[in-house]
């Protein structure tokens, strides 16, 4: 039975966490490509101002990880990048890691990665893997290696994405950020009547500005109110 999981991977040393740790209000999402070499070569996908973008940049610069960076495409506030390593997987793991043949080992297993977003502490990770004995390999891996947190996990098929039209993770068409500023917000009580949580109390949470929540937040209600909330004729007499 194929499996689908997303789950957090709390490790520092993880390619880009630097970069997403000195600019939290960037999205990156970043994949490697096929195979499994020393210095594989990444693309990664960098979503913001054109501030944000640039200070990207600068930390592309300052990241042992990043050997040679190429911007391929810009297209709104997405910018795409390939990156070569500048460091081996030795050299960037091999003090964090028990054994790295167990994580070459990984990449033998029927698991396809289909998305790694760095986060200022670990990776976030979604994959599809063939069955649970392939998923049990890799959490029990990082588990012996760092935090692991399972966040989602479902059967190939029952999950949102694999419906007709469904765009994101949780079928909701959020990005990975825009979903936690919400669930952050709600759950410190930026939503509540009256409010128990302010504006600075949640981008405090995220570790982002106050401006970038506010601006996190506007884009998710946005979306959500047009996507979900069809437009009806109000009834005669309902209150507003």
């Amino acid at each position: 039975m194929a499996l689908r999981a997303e789950y957090e991977i709390g490790c520092d040393a993880l390619p880009l966490v630097d970069v997403a740790a000195a600019v939290p209000d960037a999205e990156i999402d970043l994949a490697i490509s096929p195979g499994m070499s020393e210095r594989p070569r990444f693309t990664a996908r960098v979503l913001g101002s054109d501030e944000t973008v640039a200070a990207v940049e600068v930390e592309f610069e300052r990241t042992p990880f990043v050997g040679e960076y190429r911007l391929v495409a810009r297209d709104g506030e997405a910018s795409r990048y390939t990156i070569l390593p500048g460091t081996s997987m030795a050299e960037q793991l091999g003090d964090d890691l028990d054994d790295l043949d167990d994580l070459r080992a990984l990449y033998e297993t029927p698991t396809h990665i289909e998305r790694i977003r760095p986060t200022p502490t670990g990776w976030v990770q979604t994959g599809r893997f063939a069955d649970r004995a392939a998923f049990d390999e890799l959490r029990e891996f990082w588990q012996r290696n760092a935090p692991f947190r399972l966040r989602k996990l479902s059967r190939v098929g029952d999950d949102a994405r694999d419906r007709p039209g469904a765009d994101s993770d949780d079928g909701d068409g959020l990005t990975d950020a825009q979903r936690e500023a919400v669930r952050t917000a709600h759950r410190l009580g930026y939503f509540e009547i009256p409010r128990t949580a302010t504006l600075s109390d949640v981008a405090a949470e995220l570790g982002i500005s106050a401006s970038s929540c506010s601006e996190r937040l506007r884009r998710a209600q946005t979306h959500l109110v047009e996507t979900h909330v069809e437009e009806r004729p109000r009834p005669a007499g309902q209150p507003l």
